[in-house]
């Protein structure tokens, strides 16, 4: 098992950057696959960007491709998003999940096993 807590959103200007990062403690963390999901108000929650155990895959939706980039320190149990030129639509309940004998980066919500509980990104227009 492994508790989930992210941190890091806030409000930006279209353009800018933010660094989302998402603290685990449990098990070991190199065990997880992690990724980064996002639910806008009256939408549903929607895959972002994955990563495998070692950090060697990585996957991205295409919404973000080029601008997002997802990292992992497992010396320091953290996972990160980097986010950069950001667009009102990236407006955004932020949430990190980890996932435990699944394919190596998993871009379903069946693949996860543990929820943080979010943080809110907003960016203005």
């Amino acid at each position: 098992q492994v508790q989930l807590v992210e941190s890091g959103g806030g409000l930006v200007q279209t353009g800018g950057s933010l660094r989302l990062s998402c603290a685990a403690s449990g098990r070991t963390f190199s065990n997880y696959a992690m990724g980064w999901f996002r639910q806008a108000p009256g939408k549903e929650r929607e895959f972002v960007a994955a990563i495998s155990r070692s950090g060697g895959s990585t996957y991205y939706a295409d919404s973000v491709k080029g601008r997002f980039t997802i990292s992992r320190d497992n010396a320091k149990n953290t996972v990160y998003l980097q986010m950069d030129t950001l667009k009102p639509e990236d407006t955004a309940v932020y949430y990190c999940a980890a996932g435990l004998y699944v394919r190596s980066a998993p871009r379903t919500e069946g693949e996860y096993n543990y929820w943080g509980q979010g943080t809110q990104v907003t960016v203005s227009s």
